[in-house]
């Protein structure tokens, strides 16, 4: 009894109020899947990773069912960059050669995805690893992208066009925590691999999962309506204003926009991107009613 003797009267009811904050939401997504996407800054700051890791733990230990798919593109560039092996990007997406594939299948399922595995069973041996090519979880086809009209090769890039729920479902209910890499094997060319945008991934399986929630971490606030007009931040917006504003947003921001936009007209209840280089922004989004970042509904 001696540290609660020892808290400050005001302090405790401060922590009482945020607990009791949370209770509509930890009623409303308990026992329901929220899909994270994971990525940019918040992956490669060692204490954003160990906050971020802890959310994850949080949502699993409170009866949420959390389900991670990252990227890795910082550590993609990096390798890249040290390999000598050019990078280039077009219209938000990474140029893929047959080399990179092989550089971002190593990065992805060997070096962050155990990474982020470790960090979040730091907390109890609850987090699992996966890949887009395990046991036909994914399914990709090439894709390039329109650029001004023009459609541009990107290489080894494909869309995720099946989900096979079930090797995520498999280890939900085996009470885990489901760490997916955003790879995929090509369907058009047995034995291939493609790089798959994590956002258009986290969004596909998000709506296969029958999910209550997406959440995209970004390195932004949120959605600017005037870019780069900081009082613009949108907080909240129907499906059919962000289909209106899509072709208006710069070129980085389209592929997350999209894949909330997606996720929303799949069944998905809600979708939002929140700003990962905020501490526990997870918790925040999922469980205060203000909620940090964009949040997209149907409508």
């Amino acid at each position: 009894m001696t540290d609660l003797q020892e808290t400050d009267p005001g302090e405790a009811s401060a922590r009482a109020v945020t607990l009791i904050e949370s209770l509509p939401w930890l009623k409303r997504f308990r026992d329901q899947i929220v899909v994270v996407k994971y990525g940019g800054n918040a992956m490669v700051s060692e204490e954003l990773q160990d906050a971020f890791a802890a959310d994850i733990a949080y949502l699993r230990y409170v009866g949420v069912k959390p389900v991670v798919v990252h990227g890795g593109g910082p550590q993609i560039s990096s390798m890249l960059d040290r390999l000598a092996i050019p990078s280039e990007f077009k219209g938000g997406y990474r140029v893929t050669s047959t080399e990179a594939i092989s550089v971002v299948r190593m990065v992805l399922t060997g070096q962050i995805n155990p990474q982020l595995v470790s960090k979040i069973n730091a907390h109890g041996p609850v987090a699992t690893g996966l890949s887009g090519e395990d046991a036909g979880l994914f399914g990709g086809r090439r894709r390039g992208v329109v650029i001004e009209g023009v459609e541009h090769d990107l290489g080894r890039v494909g869309d995720v066009v099946e989900v096979d729920p079930q090797p995520v479902l498999d280890q939900i209910e085996a009470g885990r925590i489901p760490v997916v890499s955003s790879i995929a094997p090509d369907l058009d060319n047995p034995g291939h691999s493609l790089n798959v945008n994590a956002d258009a991934a986290a969004s596909a399986l998000a709506v296969a999962l029958g999910a209550a929630k997406l959440v995209v971490l970004t390195d932004v606030a949120g959605l600017y309506a005037d870019w780069p007009n900081r009082d613009s931040l949108v907080s909240h917006l129907t499906s059919g204003e962000l289909r209106e504003m899509l072709p208006r947003l710069e070129s980085g921001m389209i592929p997350k926009m999209a894949a909330c936009l997606e996720a929303v007209e799949g069944g998905v209840e809600t979708a939002a991107i929140i700003d990962g280089r905020v501490p526990h922004s997870v918790l925040v989004e999922i469980f205060t009613s203000k909620g940090i970042g964009t949040e997209v509904v149907l409508g």
